[in-house]
């Protein structure tokens, strides 16, 4: 499985336990996180638990991050990849994140958009989904902006709060389900 990626102003590279400080900074990010089902993270040490999680998957090709790093500066501007392979049915779920302070510069349009190409033309991916919380507008914009399709509505289909289990101060949001197909 390919773990590189270059767009115009983007590397996209598998993660590597080094980013764990970088990517703690996104991820820490009550803004970011909100849209990402996780609180945001309180130490590093969770964001290396979560590449190390990631790193396993991509081990069994079940699924790969990339970190998102600016061309011109190094810097890590977030993570995007392919949350869920399933290479039997030919499908891919998409997810990305982005630190506050590189939204609406076009940085994760470009980052989806290598996620795409590689998609169907590497992975021989037919269909790349997304789900989408309703409220998070900026990535519908994305998405919609890259023509995917709005399917419909998964309803309460994702857990959230404290206590998840046991009932005491969680709640289960609804999810839009977005897809492109390779002949779209």
């Amino acid at each position: 499985m390919i773990t590189e990626l270059h767009t115009t102003r983007l590397h996209l590279r598998q993660m590597k336990e080094s980013d764990s400080a970088e990517l703690f900074q996104v991820w820490s990010d009550p803004e970011v996180a909100r849209f990402m089902n996780i609180s945001p993270f309180s130490d590093e040490q969770q964001a290396l638990e979560m590449i190390q999680l990631l790193a396993n998957l991509t081990e069994d090709k079940q699924a790969i991050r990339f970190s998102i790093i600016e061309k011109q500066s190094g810097a890590i501007l977030g993570s995007c990849g392919y949350n869920s392979l399933d290479f039997e049915q030919a499908r891919a779920e998409i997810g990305y994140d982005l630190a506050k302070a590189y939204w609406g510069k076009g940085y994760a349009t470009e980052a989806v958009t290598a996620l795409l190409d590689h998609g169907y033309t590497s992975l021989g991916i037919h269909r790349l989904e997304a789900k989408v919380n309703p409220h998070n507008v900026n990535s519908i914009k994305l998405l919609e902006k890259l023509v995917f399709t709005r399917e419909g509505t998964l309803r309460s289909y994702e857990r959230v709060g404290s206590g998840a289990g046991s009932g005491s101060g969680e709640t289960f949001n609804d999810l839009y389900m977005y897809s492109k197909l390779a002949s779209d």
